[in-house]
């Protein structure tokens, strides 16, 4: 019970209608969807984020817990509040403002998720993630719990689409993690903060990366005669690949439940029902469904229904969405056991759940994303009968345990919360663990927000390897443990460490030990039928994709330097065009293998589509330059290579009209992979231009034509010139400028919030001209060189370009400099507003500062 004085504080800062402390009035605030109950103190309202920031810094003073709560419909116990104060954020429902040119939408925590998407739908735009409480689910919370939904196997998750949070610290700070501009240079402490339940930060503002909607959708249904057979024509359909927004599946027991329920029309003589959908070009619909009903029919589906129109969509959908208000007729309660394993193991793991609920006497039904492996037993129970909760908790943990065993995570959406803090174990060691706590004390160092949740209550020391002699250099380690003794023992020693992968980056400093990767290299784990592949960091990316081509597979990603590593490409974070249809580095990285200078080796995420265990490490791993952590193996998201890829130019004598004319092309991007300015030497075939507009579409060739005609129309409509194809692509145009031979030649990527290109293009249109450069209009991002032949006109160059860029929220960093200007150029001319916390983290990985010093804006 709060003390009398601390509750007067509270209501004198909200008034009193805005704070519940009734007894009976907070009955409502002890559970969310799950099991477990807890009774808080209070329970408050606040409409601001300035309102938050004063709960806090009350919280602080009177040494009060905080829980942060949305509408309640988790199902972890992740918004349980065991004494401490609420906030209950559903009054900061406001959709603050929506860039439709850079395709943001800015919005406080309590918005709706279905809000959300319907309001964008108005003007063409798209948010994907759809948890099945989508019509009650807030933004926040899915936040919070890093939320999925039927369309993640195509569109991926809630982390996918975060650009930055606006978050308040355990101090009452206010902070701003990451931006509207791509790809800022900082720690990715928005990627740890969204899945981390409320452990790390209360969230007061989002902006979230919207896409253009796609114009039509086909859904169909399908029955099978056993779960087995259905399961593995959800690997035929991968492995031919195509690429559903949805493979949803239903079986038996679960489909009797529904029919009973609402009368869909499922199939419930059989065992199992296959819900796919595909979305796109209208044109391209028909010929990706019939492709995938072949491969269904050839691995046993019968009874194919397909939706003619949307009453008869929102029929089958019906059907899958209703599954969980049917349950509440037969029993009082359900457990749901949210949990993920890769896609070829789905149907021995259903196996598995049935036997076990059946050896316990247990009623289950299976509904769940087939697409990513995300499982979801359905165990009926009575909460009255302490026996039978016993029971189910048991077969939860046997359940939890079978996908562990199978590579799985244990939670694929829902979270950690209460419920499965003690299962934290099964998939992590000490050294994770340990490094997830690390995390925790920088953000929350006295553990005031959401205690008790995500960690199990008691965490064993990790490791250190045994005292050992500093490593010969250069020092290049064949493995993890390896690794681990040698920067144990150079850290201990203080000697400074400069790692390197393909040499592509940073030359060679005076005085510093060279770590190379060269030997982390090859493919350990390749699962075509799971899209994951497993390297060494050391891998050259260019070997990866000549291995991943034999089986027409890649992943998603470009170096213009053949000796470009997969550890390099992660430590800077290097991204090109193609991440507006596949999405960056992080969106890839799926897990990595790293070693902390203390010498623990940590092993975090899983090659998942979907894993909410704990914090998302790798995600900081990504654009920090080697600062943290040697990393020695990652795993990346694989995909089947683009069917079509076709590319056309548009000649332009004018910049602005060339710049226009690529941002009215934008609003029509939807399997464009390059929409990009170019400016410089010719182009191989092409005859010289000022300036070339290169649009780029890659995918099913129905799709491909019909975006390309798509272009043709607007072009034509603004009076441009009528393109012309060629046989590279705009990923080619860009790798070419980077690879320019570096000479005296400043080389600077400036990045702006995408809606505010045209007006900072304007801005800076003299001193883009004064070397080639490149603008990926899709991405925000610009590439522009200048000779550093005059000092001072270089630095004047390269002020004008930041000073334009930071006043819209961006920023201009150097990628490469001629060595004589190193020393005296400030490389990043940026200063995040989470920097102490950057340093923070830094100090808790890399105490001694061994790791890359001087490399990064720390």
């Amino acid at each position: 019970m709060l003390p009398e004085a601390a509750r007067d504080a509270l209501i004198r800062l909200l008034g009193r209608r805005r704070v519940i402390t009734d007894p009976g009035e907070l009955l409502t605030y002890e559970v969310d969807a799950a099991l477990d109950r807890g009774a808080p103190d209070a329970v408050t309202f606040p409409l601001s984020a300035e309102e938050v920031a004063g709960i806090v810094r009350w919280a602080g003073q009177w040494g009060v817990p905080l829980v942060a709560r949305g509408a309640g419909t988790g199902l972890s116990g992740g918004a349980v509040a065991r004494g401490g104060v609420i906030v209950e954020f559903s009054r900061m429902n406001r959709i603050l403002a929506l860039d439709e040119a850079g395709r943001m939408a800015t919005l406080q925590p309590g918005v709706v998720n279905q809000d959300l998407d319907a309001f964008v739908a108005t003007r063409g735009l798209y948010y994907p993630p759809d948890p099945a409480s989508g019509r009650a689910c807030t933004l926040g919370g899915n936040v919070a719990e890093n939320s999925g939904g039927p369309h993640c196997f195509k569109y991926g998750v809630t982390t996918n689409y975060v650009a930055c949070l606006d978050v308040v610290l355990a101090e009452g700070r206010r902070v701003r993690l990451g931006s509207m501009a791509l790809d800022p240079p900082e720690y990715d402490l928005c990627g740890l903060v969204t899945g981390s339940e409320g452990t790390l930060a209360l969230v007061v503002g989002i902006t979230m990366r919207l896409l253009r909607r796609p114009p039509a959708v086909q859904t169909m249904m399908a029955a099978f005669d056993s779960l087995e057979e259905a399961g593995e024509a959800v690997s035929a359909v991968i492995a031919a690949g195509l690429t559903p927004s949805t493979l949803e599946m239903m079986d038996q027991e679960i489909m009797g439940i529904v029919e009973d329920y609402i009368h869909p029309g499922l199939p419930v003589e059989a065992a199992a029902a296959l819900i796919v959908e595909v979305d796109g070009y209208a044109a391209g619909l028909d010929p990706q469904m019939a492709e995938v009903a072949a491969i269904l029919r050839e691995h046993g589906a019968h009874d194919l229904r397909t939706a003619r129109s949307a009453e008869e969509r929102e029929i089958i959908w019906t059907g899958r969405k209703g599954a969980i208000g049917a349950l509440a007729r037969l029993a009082p309660f359900y457990l749901l056991v949210d949990g993920t394993v890769p896609r070829s193991r789905l149907a021995e793991t259903l196996a598995e759940v049935d036997r076990i609920c059946e050896s316990r006497g247990l009623r289950v039904g299976h509904v769940f994303h087939a697409g990513d492996g995300n499982l979801h037993p359905l165990i009926l129970l009575d909460p009255e009968d302490p026996e039978q909760v016993q029971s189910v908790l048991a077969a939860a943990r046997e359940i939890m345990e079978a996908m562990v065993r199978r590579g799985g995570s244990i939670t694929g959406e829902h979270g950690i919360g209460l419920q499965k803090r003690e299962y934290m174990s099964l998939m992590f060691g000490p050294a994770e663990l340990e490094a997830m706590q690390d995390v925790k004390q920088v953000f929350d160092p006295r553990g005031v927000l959401n205690p008790g949740k995500v960690f199990p209550a008691h965490i064993p020391q990790a490791p250190r390897p045994p005292a050992a002699e500093v490593p010969p250099e250069p020092f290049a380690p064949a493995e993890a443990e390896e690794a681990a003794r040698g920067l144990a023992a150079l850290s201990a020693a203080g000697r400074r460490v400069q790692i390197t992968g393909g040499g592509t980056k940073v030359p060679l400093r005076e005085g510093m030990v060279r770590l190379s990767t060269q030997r982390l290299r090859g493919i350990s784990t390749y699962a075509p039928e799971d899209l994951y592949v497993v390297a060494g960091a050391g891998t050259p990316l260019q070997a990866l994709q000549d291995d991943l081509a034999r089986d027409r597979m890649w992943v998603p990603l470009a170096s213009p330097w053949a000796a470009t590593t997969l550890g390099g490409i992660v430590a800077a974070n290097a991204n090109g065009p193609l991440r507006m249809r596949y999405g960056g580095v992080r969106d890839l990285l799926l897990a990595a293998t790293f070693v902390l200078p203390d010498g623990r080796v940590v092993r975090a995420g899983r090659p998942l589509v979907k894993n909410v265990a704990g914090y998302d490490l790798p995600k900081v791993l990504v654009g920090s330059y080697g600062t943290l952590a040697l990393v020695t193996e990652v795993a990346l998201k694989i995909a089947p290579l683009p069917r079509a890829r076709r590319t056309v130019l548009v000649r332009a004598d004018d910049l602005s009209r060339a710049v226009a004319w690529g941002l009215r092309l934008l609003p029509r991007a939807l399997v464009a992979s390059a929409v990009a300015l170019y400016s410089g030497e010719p182009l191989p075939g092409v005859p010289q231009s000022p300036y070339l507009l290169v649009y780029t579409a890659e995918g099913r060739p129905e799709d491909v034509d019909a975006e390309l005609a798509q272009v043709a129309r607007v072009l034509e409509g603004a009076g441009a010139p009528p393109p012309f194809e060629v046989e590279f692509s705009g990923t080619q145009v860009w790798a070419r400028l980077l690879a320019r031979p570096a000479g005296e030649t400043l080389l600077v990527r400036a990045g702006v919030p995408s809606g505010d290109l045209g007006a900072w293009m304007r801005e800076v249109a003299a001193f883009l001209q004064a070397g080639p450069f490149l603008v990926d209009l899709a991405n925000g991002l610009v590439y522009a060189t200048h000779s550093a032949g005059d000092p001072d006109r270089t630095a004047e160059w390269l002020a004008a370009i930041r000073r334009a860029a930071v006043s819209r929220g961006g920023y201009a960093v150097v990628l490469r400099a001629p060595p004589v200007w190193r020393g005296s150029l400030d490389l990043w001319g940026y200063r995040p507003e989470s920097l102490d916390l950057m340093r923070g983290l830094k100090a808790r990985w890399d105490p001694a500062g061994i790791l890359n010093p001087g490399i990064f804006l720390l």
